[in-house]
């Protein structure tokens, strides 16, 4: 087994919600064992305050966290990259391993769509750690 951590990360158009949200769950429950990055294609200038509520409601606070620019460097440098509906923007390397969740955007969504959205995160998440730091799932 591998000393170094793994590193993920996460790509939607905006960086403003479902990339925010899934790098926020990655922290508080991967810890220091997974490296997290969050980028987007055309990232906006703040975070969906929608989000950031739904992550609050979960003990998350994501309020600190900016939207950022992808680039080429953040993909060359994760393990893996898990793309939100940013379509071809993100370049592909050989030898990364990338997956392509679909999921609902919260961009003008009410705080009860975003949560949905939010809990489909969460579970994709928990899985995606049991699949990364499978011996240290439950630590």
């Amino acid at each position: 087994m591998s000393t170094e951590k793994p590193s993920v990360l996460f790509v939607c158009v905006h960086n403003a919600g479902r990339s925010q949200m899934a790098a926020g769950y990655l922290r508080a429950l991967g810890g220091d064992r997974v490296e997290v990055r969050s980028a987007g294609s055309e990232p906006k200038d703040q975070i969906n305050p929608v989000a950031v509520e739904a992550m609050a409601e979960e003990g998350i606070d994501i309020t600190g966290n900016t939207p950022k620019i992808l680039s080429v460097e953040a993909v060359r440098e994760s393990d893996l990259v898990i793309t939100m509906g940013c379509g071809d923007a993100c370049p592909i390397f050989p030898g990364k391993r990338y997956e392509d969740w679909e999921l609902d955007d919260p961009a003008g969504q009410g705080i009860e769509a975003v949560r949905h959205i939010r809990d489909e995160i969460r579970r994709r998440i928990e899985k995606l750690i049991g699949e990364l730091l499978p011996v240290q799932a439950n630590a």
